[in-house]
């Protein structure tokens, strides 16, 4: 039997690299989880309306709401992970030379990947434990709420295992070094200021002056 030549396993690896990089995959779990929520809102709020406009009601409407939550929640932390999102303290990382900052990264990311490896072994076994444990309400698996958490930890493990790679080989940017924000503010003016920190990613110009025009005639 023939192996491949090592350059056809270098190209699927950058192919699967490219892939994680590319922002398509993250746009269709933000797709996914606004779907999820839609719907979640819909059985919630049909479920209030018919319980007290008509006496009725959704039966699966408080199951599928609460399993619909639990996969918004591990589906929105595989976003904010690749958009470097999440909250933390980097008030001593920040202050440190870029090797410090290096050495800090590749040593959170290892933890990471432990926890991941953790996770992902604990909810293997809850998915396998529960396969044939049927919800009280729909009938359906209680696998389905476990899976969350193994989906969760491979597609994290992917999205570190990827920066790793690039920590290791030098293509990661120095402002990519510091991998959390200190509070959603500074995330999101982050994200409108653009690279190059200026207003002008936003598509303003600077403020007048507080007295107006300085050309301005009076009558």
């Amino acid at each position: 039997m023939r192996t491949p030549p090592p350059d056809i396993a270098a190209r699927d690896l950058r192919t699967l690299a490219a892939i994680l990089l590319d922002g398509r995959w993250a746009r269709a779990l933000e797709l996914a989880i606004a779907g999820f929520l839609a719907l979640m809102v819909v059985l919630v709020f049909g479920n209030v309306v018919l319980r007290y406009g008509f006496n009725s009601g959704i039966a699966i409407s408080e199951e599928v709401a609460r399993w619909l939550f639990i996969w918004i929640t591990f589906l929105g932390a595989v976003v904010a992970l690749r958009e470097r999102a999440h909250l933390g303290v980097d008030m001593l990382v920040s202050r440190l030379p870029v090797a410090g900052k290096k050495l800090c990264l590749a040593a959170s990311y290892a933890c990471m990947l432990y926890i991941l490896w953790l996770l992902y072994e604990g909810s293997l076994a809850q998915v396998r434990i529960n396969w044939d444990t049927e919800a009280p309400v729909t009938g359906a698996s209680m696998a389905i709420v476990y899976a969350a958490g193994a989906v969760f930890a491979v597609c994290a493990a992917l999205i570190l295992l990827t920066d790793g790679v690039r920590l290791l080989t030098g293509r990661m940017s120095v402002d990519e070094l510091v991998a959390i924000q200190e509070s959603e503010e500074a995330g999101a003016l982050a994200q409108a200021l653009g690279p190059h920190g200026s207003l002008g990613a936003l598509g303003t110009s600077p403020a007048a002056p507080a007295g107006g025009s300085q050309h301005s005639t009076r009558s």
